[in-house]
């Protein structure tokens, strides 16, 4: 199957530490290391452990990767390093500058080979076969006991250790890490590790099975040779002297034990044999407390001799100077220091107190469990061989007496042999050696101990302790030589440190190195620090440790697989978190047997659904022969019985007639064939409480393996059954009957265990049939095949016979026509992705199919509008709507993207459960809804509408589990074709883009549509390449231009979609920068259509409805005429356009188009720079409540004005807000209802810096010869004047820091009300306010001068004024509106919220605190530009600025399912309800800071 490079990207932010977070790779991947939002900006170097090409893996040996950058410029949204990992192993890696402030971990999985052509073997195909090596006899013949697992069909044998043993003879006591057993050679012969290794080499290449065996590093056998000639190695008396109380008190123990085993305190109610409990607990206790504890006086050990130390106290006072009372103050010191002394001692006889009580705890629960518990190993009475409690010292000498031994303890050559036994602590921090200092695990009697080990002591490096390190590297490299892979033996309990020095030992004889292990943390967390560390491929996980059946259910659940019908993944996604590997089995080889625990019908039926499992399986030796005893790690010494297939029941061979071993066959058989074939999706379900019924599921041929298992946990002859099964419904057609199987009692000699071999039960054998057809299965009955609705095919099953402990396998297939119509699709998808090539079909019976790509490429950007977006009241506008889920809610888009934003939430995470998946496998309605949308636009957007129908009708006709997914694909597929069609109209700035710039460009798309009712007013019948269309109720052609929306959802239609000031804020970055050139020129011509008294409107109301009340429009729209000519090649063509005047004259009525002459754009332009200096002075039309029912009636009064000293623009009043900020309260409850929040009359900085711009840029044009004015020419007092637009700049220039800058010099003449300021060094942001204070509120305004006039500002004080809004006013995503130190400062915005509050009641702090985005656009363009003014240094930082808010902006939009940037947020980036979710011009100055960049 075609699967294409994989790519994982993992995304780096500052100060985060993954070290617990497993993240799994394969060989062949590319990981990706990304910048995340903390981090795009800054200087950041990744390093790596991973071997650079050519190089070996050394663990210290870190290199430093190398960024790329696609784009090459912009942000750094798409900046990574890469590495291409073809390496097994564990890497760790960091990232920081001058320091590491985060890093991780990834483990990439080996690749194993199988066989003499090294086929590779899966992880998931894996089945494993624990064998006890010391039970394997001979190793001449350890192929015919090896035989069972390859005739049983597993491919890979675990071997606990075969080196020497030690004394107790269990398997994981080694004497000698370096010595085969000697057990295995047979008389004449001595074998050798070479001839393990060509064993091994042997079952690899001829039968396919890889082995690995298990390799311990904690301990070794308390009579290993090495250790006694090398003691350090070891926790002795010599080297951990703090293990002295707990050998005191172990020793005194053991004196205890022999006088209990002599019966000398069976009068005190403690006698040898301890058969009940009763009274039991006290006498212990008791005699414990008087005849150990109390004598060893072990608190001593912690204590000081007080009088000793007051006595060289005292001489060293009396030695010194500082004393002149004499001896009584001296006597004062001592008296003094005495009792401080005295009370540590109390306190360390307290704690030594604590550690008693704790020993006596876990001793009288040892001696309990020990001696008296149904489940324990009931000891019997208490000898020398069987003593009270193990001992947690060697003692490698005679008996002696207590006294004797306290002094070998004093001697360094006798106590340097007195050595820790190993063990675990129940419920321990696994990452703490329990053995070291700080740690009382052994004087609290803590240890479960092992009294056969010793434990062993590595120090923290190699020359800590060199033998150890050198014989255990030693010892790993013969294993790492011979075998295929390793089980961690005690791996929660081998110190990290050591397990990773020899685990990269091994891995240099043997890159691909399988790592198992077994890990009892308690804590996935805690786990994932070994996975990542030491590079673990499986987590051992144990179906023994479910109680019941549902249990064993969900550890299937949870080992592996997706859900069925899960979601195609892109082959570029993030690396998540992975859940560790697991390799699943029956039983472990040192746990319970489960024949004795459940039932042995259960054996088979849990097995089957071990073997169901997505991951590893397998099960240790002795399982499928149903022994019915543990086979003990440390007692057995029994050998497994050889292969033989003519073997009887009663003979101690076997072969496939002995106990499961033929259903084990046919399990581990289909279990390779699962994942070999692909079958990675799991659905488990509960049939009743012992039904288990597990379904493996492949993606690409949507054929199904079902297995339902009737598990026996309880023994049949005492529990009752369920008597009837419910029938089972089966999706899809059952193929066949894979396997029926069930346990079944034989005639045969009733179970006796075998003195010489490990034998099982000879009287229970399997029954099972293979590849049979349903109708001749004797489990089940088939009942009808239903059809419901038009895609599910359904057969009904009857359980006749699945008795406990039974199992039935079905292959079940899609019925013929959902398998023509899922071939159908794909053949479609296949031209998005290849992966769906396999399993595709051609439809001879459809027509001509069009691919995708040639349809979206016939759209305009007017209908990807159409295709992508339209929120809910764009559609409704059209007589539709969004699509709402019932049980949901409506998506945000009725386009693709209302689709695919709720796709990309649900498909990373498999949420097949979610409501919209819901919907889709409830009906078609909302397949229906994409096309028949589309299809009920007309033009090119039906031929897009019939595409999807026509693949839809494909997907109605598939079961209904299935129509997620390949929903998912359609879209997902049709979106990136149209995204993709959409770049290709735009600019090359957006092509080479970065994907931030990318999807910022989008919002050109999202924001600029026509709508039923165009809401620009028509275009001059003159002008050239002007859109038309035929009216669907007049029937007449009629012009539709698009027009632009001022935010979703709020201003997206009627009158209030288009804004003027909002349009041409956002118009250089939504269309000129994105190469819309033609859609701007047309924008800006409707505008200067509609102008009257030198404004154009704010509402537009298509021009008949238009309001003439801000002051600020027809600047921003002169900025985007001359953005135009600047950004557009032969833009100053526009200035010749012929402009049809809707009103002729300030009090005409709208005229119908082609009634007036046209005027060409310079005109108009001229137009309004004269009315502004002959000053701008009307009411509006119609004023009242019935335009504005909040405003008070001085408030209808508009005035623009320019003042001929300064030549700065003013105007307003302080009932209205001509500006931007423009809140009008609304609350009679705050009684602020007719007074703007912010009037901001006066001359507005904003408005200042544009109107410097256009006057320059005009007074340029002039001397170009592009512009026919030089001057503007006014009436005043009578006369005629004239003033050049040279010398109104120049008035501007001389003027503006003279009254806008807030100098930080008390004495500066300029400052006219130095009682008003209160930020210094910045600019006002208005001049001349009726509220005074006005002028000097810290506002953002001031940097959009800063961008389109940054000559007026001095380079120095700029940069200082800039600083400041970045302290004071950036927040994460927006800029707040007013300085925080402000009085009426405000940052949340509630427009519903109508209390007594004047500033805030109905929102009356609009722009008084919350934080909208757009101006941060301007501030960073702002920054930019005077940094470089700044020199270098302040540019790289500045750079760092705006990268690092552009990340906070790329971040916002990938999880914004609108797929845009807000209006404003509430204080400190909260999420504001009352905003647009989506605003052009938020989005329009992100782009113009992106293209700055």
């Amino acid at each position: 199957m075609f699967r294409g490079k994989q790519t994982r990207v993992l995304l780096l932010n500052d100060m985060e530490r993954l070290e617990r977070t497993l993240f799994r790779l394969e060989q062949g991947f590319e990981l990706q290391l990304r910048l995340g939002p903390t981090l795009q900006g800054k200087s950041v170097h990744v390093h790596i452990n991973y071997p650079a090409p050519g190089k070996k893996f050394v663990s210290s040996s870190f290199h430093q990767l190398e960024w790329v950058n696609p784009s090459g410029r912009e942000d750094d949204s798409d900046k990574y390093c890469k590495l291409d990992l073809e390496i097994a192993g564990s890497y760790q890696y960091y990232f920081g500058n001058e320091e590491r402030t985060g890093g991780g971990y990834i483990v990439v999985d080996p690749v194993l080979r199988i066989g003499h052509e090294r086929k590779i073997l899966p992880l998931d195909c894996i089945t494993v076969q624990t064998y006890l090596a010391k039970c394997l006899g001979p190793l001449d013949e350890w192929l015919d006991r090896l035989r069972v697992a390859k005739e049983t069909g597993y491919n890979m044998i675990h071997f606990t250790p075969l080196q020497k043993l030690g004394a107790s003879r269990s398997c994981y006591s080694i004497a000698d890490q370096l010595e085969l057993n000697p057990d295995f050679s047979s008389p004449g012969k001595n074998y050798t590790w070479m001839d393990v290794g060509n064993l091994t080499e042997k079952l690899k290449k001829e039968w396919s099975m890889l082995c690995i065996t298990d390799v311990v590093y904690n301990h070794t056998a308390a009579n290993s040779k090495w250790i006694r000639l090398h003691p350090e190695c070891g926790y002795n008396l010599v080297n951990s002297p703090y293990l002295k109380p707990a050998w005191l008190l172990d020793r005194a123990l053991w004196h205890f034990s022999c006088a209990v085993a002599d019966g000398k305190y069976s009068d005190s109610g403690l006698p040898p044999l301890i058969e009940n409990d009763k009274g039991i607990t006290v006498s212990l206790e008791g005699l414990l407390w008087t005849e150990v504890f109390s004598q060893l006086k072990l608190w001593e050990f912690l204590q000081v001799n007080v009088e000793k130390n007051v006595e060289q106290f005292r001489k060293v006072l009396q030695a010194g100077e500082c004393f002149n009372n004499g001896p009584k103050s001296i006597q004062e010191c001592c008296d003094w220091f005495k009792m401080s002394l005295e009370e540590l001692n109390a306190e360390c006889y307290k704690e030594m107190h604590s550690h008693h009580e704790k020993a006596i705890n876990c001793i009288v629960e040892t001696v309990c469990y020990e001696r008296l518990a149904s489940h324990g190993p009931q000891l019997g009475p208490v000898t020398r061989t069987n003593p009270l409690v193990t001992r947690y010292f060697t003692f490698p000498f005679e008996d002696m007496t207590m006294e004797q031994e306290n002094q070998l303890m004093q001697n360094p050559n006798d106590a340097c042999h007195l050595l820790a036994h190993n063990g675990w602590v129940m419920a321990d921090d696994p990452l703490r050696n329990f053995a070291e200092p700080g740690c009382n695990v052994y004087l609290r009697r803590e240890l479960v101990c092992w009294g056969d080990s010793v434990k062993l002591r590595y120090g923290d490096k190699p020359e800590d302790c060199p033998y150890l390190w050198a014989h255990m590297k030693k010892y790993t490299e013969i294993t790492a030589k011979h075998f295929s892979g390793v089980r961690l033996d005690n791996c929660h309990s081998t110190p990290l440190h050591v397990a990773e020095y020899m685990l990269a030992v091994a891995r240099q004889h043997r890159p691909d190195l399988y790592v198992v292990a077994e890990l009892f943390t308690g804590s996935e967390e805690l786990d994932n620090i070994f996975m990542t560390r030491l590079g673990i491929t499986a987590l051992i996980r144990e179906a023994m440790s479910a109680g019941d059946s549902h249990e064993e259910g969900r550890l299937v659940y949870r080992f592996g697989g997706e859900p069925v019908g899960s979601f195609v993944q892109p082959n570029l996604r993030p690396l998540v978190p992975s859940v560790a590997h697991a390799m699943f089995l029956d039983v472990t080889n040192d746990n319970e047997c489960p024949i004795l625990v459940r039932s042995v019908f259960d054996a088979l039926a849990s097995t089957a659904i071990v073997s169901m499992a997505c991951c590893a399986s397998g099960s240790t030796r002795g399982y499928d022969e149903l022994v019915p005893q543990q086979i003990s790690v440390v007692k057995e010494e029994r050998l497994y019985p050889k292969w033989n297939p003519d073997a009887l029941p009663s003979s101690v061979e076997v072969n496939l007639q002995t106990g499961i071993m033929a259903g084990k066959l046919a399990l581990n058989k289909l279990h390779q064939e699962l994942a070999e074939k692909g079958f990675t999706q799991v659905y488990v379900d509960q049939l009743d409480e012992d039904t288990v019924a597990v379904t493996r599921h492949c993606p690409s041929t949507h054929q199904s393996v079902l297995t339902v298992s009737r598990t026996a946990f309880k023994n049949l002859e005492t529990h009752q059954y369920r008597a009837h099964l419910a029938p089972m419904y089966i999706p899809g057609k059952i193929e066949e009957v894979i396997l029926e199987a069930h346990t079944v009692e034989r005639k045969a000699e009733s179970y006796v265990k075998d003195e010489r071999f490990i034998n099982g039960m000879p009287n229970y054998t399997v029954e099972i049939r293979e590849h049979i057809q349903l109708k001749d299965s004797e489990i089940v009955k088939q009942g009808d095949a239903i059809t419901e609705g038009r895609s599910e095919f359904v057969e009904e099953i009857f359980f006749e016979k699945l008795t406990p402990g039974s199992v039935i396998t079905f292959r079940v297939s899609l019925d013929p026509n959902s398998q023509k119509m899922v071939g159908y699709l794909r053949t479609q998808l296949s031209q998005f992705n290849r992966l769906y090539k396999s399993g595709s079909l051609i439809d001879s019976n459809a027509c001509c199919f069009k691919l995708c790509g040639s349809l979206m490429s016939k759209l305009t950007l007017a209908e990807m509008n159409v295709l992508l977006f339209l929120c809910d009241a764009e559609e409704q506008e059209d007589g539709g709507g969004c699509y709402n889920i019932p049980s949901w809610m409506p998506l945000k888009y009725g386009g693709l993207q209302g689709f695919v934003s709720v796709l990309s939430e649900i498909r990373p995470k498999n949420d097949l459960g979610h409501p919209f998946c819901d919907n889709l496998r409830q009906g078609d309605w909302m397949i229906d809804y994409v096309s028949s949308r589309l299809m009920n636009k007309g033009g090119a957007l039906r031929e897009v509408g019939k595409w999807f129908s026509a693949v839809f009708i494909y997907l109605k006709h598939i079961p209904r589990y299935l129509v997620p997914c390949y929903f998912d694909a359609i879209i997902v597929g049709a979106y990136a074709t149209a995204v993709d069609a959409v770049f290709n109209q735009m600019s090359s700035f957006v092509q080479n883009g970065s994907t931030l710039v990318k999807q910022l460009a989008l919002g050109s798309v999202q924001m600029c549509g026509v709508g039923r009712i165009p809401a620009l007013p028509p275009l001059s019948p003159e002008l050239e390449d002007v859109p038309v269309r035929l009216n669907s109720v007049t029937k007449q052609e009629e012009q539709c231009c698009i027009s632009l929306a001022a935010g979703l959802p709020h201003f997206s239609t009627g009158i209030f979609r288009c804004w003027g000031r909002d349009t041409f804020i956002a118009l250089r970055g939504l269309m000129l920068l994105t190469g819309r050139y033609l859609e701007a020129r047309n924008i800006i011509l409707a505008f200067a259509g509609t102008m009257r008294h030198g404004l154009i409107p704010n509402l537009l109301g298509q021009g008949v409805t238009a309001r003439y009340n801000c002051r600020d429009a027809v600047w921003w729209w002169l900025q985007c005429i001359q953005d135009y000519c600047n950004v557009v090649p032969n833009g100053t063509d526009i200035l010749m356009c012929p402009v049809s005047r809707m009103y002729p004259t300030d009090d005409s009525e709208a005229q119908p188009l082609g009634t007036v002459h046209d005027q060409p754009l310079y005109v108009v332009i001229q137009e309004a720079m004269q009315r502004h200096m002959q000053g701008v002075e009307f009411r509006e039309r119609n004023a009242g409540p019935q335009i504005d029912h909040n405003m008070r009636d001085e408030g209808f009064n508009v005035e623009a004005k320019v003042n001929p000293e300064t030549g700065f623009v003013y105007g307003g009043n302080r009932f209205n807000c001509g500006t931007w900020m423009d809140k009008m309260g609304e609350s009679d409850k705050a009684h602020n209802r007719g007074v703007p929040a912010t009037p901001r009359d006066g001359s507005v900085v904003e408005i200042v810096g544009l109107c410097k711009s256009a006057v320059r840029w005009l007074m340029t044009m002039n001397e170009n010869g592009n512009f026919p004015y030089s001057s503007v020419t006014i009436h005043r007092d009578g006369t005629e004047q004239s003033v050049s637009y040279k010398e109104w700049n120049q008035r501007i220039q001389e003027n503006f820091e003279r009254f806008f800058y807030v100098s930080d010099d008390p004495a500066d003449p300029n400052e006219q009300h130095p009682e008003l300021v209160h930020k210094k060094c910045i600019y006002k942001d208005s001049y001349g306010a009726s509220s005074l204070w006005c002028d000097y509120q810290l506002r953002p305004n001031f940097t959009i001068a800063m961008v389109v006039a940054p000559e007026l500002f001095t380079v120095q004080r700029a940069w200082e004024a800039l600083e400041i809004v970045e302290k004071k006013l950036l927040g994460p995503l927006g800029m707040k509106t007013l300085d925080p130190d402000d009085l009426v400062y405000c940052g949340i915005y509630d427009n519903a919220l109508d209390n007594d509050n004047y500033n805030c009641a109905k929102g009356f702090n609009y722009h008084q605190g919350p934080e909208w985005l757009w101006p941060v656009g301007y501030f960073l363009r702002a920054k930019l530009y005077f940094a470089k003014k700044m020199g270098q240094e302040k540019y790289n930082e500045s750079v760092y600025l705006v990268k690092n808010v552009l990340s906070r902006i790329y971040t916002h939009l990938e999880r914004s399912p609108w797929k845009g940037l807000p209006e404003l947020t509430n204080e400190n980036g909260q999420y504001c309800p009352f905003s647009c979710e989506t605003q052009a011009w938020s989005i329009a100055t992100f782009l113009e800071a992106l293209y700055d960049l």
